[in-house]
């Protein structure tokens, strides 16, 4: 196990692959580098990129340090890019876009900046998450309930109808899933003001000054759609993309070529 060391004392677990340019994938919500869709994209990128893949804290092979805070996982982000040398390229997929615009935005050596879906409810084509959301969740995990958290994520958050979060605890990866749910507030600091139905705030990320890229699947929700649109609109220097057929679970051989276009 390779590991970087963040300003609070954890212990951060990355893996690199390929040749070429820096470039560090970002993990959304429950996912890092044994159980998520970054690594088959790094597996993708790694003829043309170095390409870095980590488990964010309290994940997988990296440790933790409490108390959390945001800034935390931005500091994380900053040792990885001093240990390669920086700058870098940055990907993030659904909160791990949130969070790769925050650390971008911070004002980290990040070149170029992609996202795939940050999960930004902008208008009225879906419910806004409730008052208690946040709250919530972390009174469930609190009381040793990581599945009960899991499923209200998936319903209020997520979004996903009722019959399909009933049945995610029979599929293979729910006693997975349980593991790292207690990270998920970490998820919710970087996304939650932004699920309330309303365009996103201008000058929200004017720090977010170099190329972007935007990206979305044409077979996702419109909601998750819109708020990626409005990502684009309020981003200093954005383009917009959809991946025709592609949905949030966004297929490694879909995604790979456009990243490389916008990078390269």
């Amino acid at each position: 196990m390779t590991t970087v060391t963040s300003r609070d004392g954890t212990a951060i677990a990355y893996t690199r692959v390929g040749t070429g340019p820096a470039l560090l994938l970002v993990d959304g919500a429950m996912c890092h580098r044994a159980s998520g869709p970054n690594t088959g994209l790094a597996e993708e990128l790694a003829g043309d990129y170095t390409v870095y893949t980590y488990d964010r804290r309290g994940r997988g092979e990296s440790g933790d340090t409490a108390p959390f805070a945001p800034e935390r996982e931005i500091e994380d982000i900053e040792a990885l890019i001093e240990m390669i040398g920086g700058p870098v390229f940055l990907y993030g997929i659904s909160s791990g876009a949130a969070l790769a615009l925050a650390a971008a935005a911070s004002g980290l050596p990040v070149s170029k900046i992609a996202v795939f879906e940050p999960p930004f409810v902008v208008d009225g084509t879906r419910p806004p998450i409730p008052a208690d959301y946040a709250t919530r969740i972390e009174t469930l995990l609190a009381q040793g309930k990581p599945g009960a958290a899991i499923r209200y994520f998936m319903r209020r958050g997520v979004h996903l109808p009722a019959p399909l979060v009933a049945m995610m605890s029979l599929m293979p990866g729910w006693s997975g899933m349980k593991a790292v749910a207690l990270t998920l507030p970490y998820d919710l600091a970087f996304v939650t003001e932004f699920e309330h139905g309303e365009p996103l705030p201008e000058g929200r990320w004017d720090g977010v000054k170099m190329p972007a890229l935007v990206v979305d699947g044409g077979k996702s929700p419109a909601w998750i759609r819109n708020g990626t649109r409005d990502l684009a609109r309020v981003l200093p220097s954005a383009e917009h993309r959809t991946l025709e057929g592609q949905t949030h679970i966004v297929k490694p051989a879909a995604l790979a070529p456009v990243l490389k276009g916008f990078f390269r």
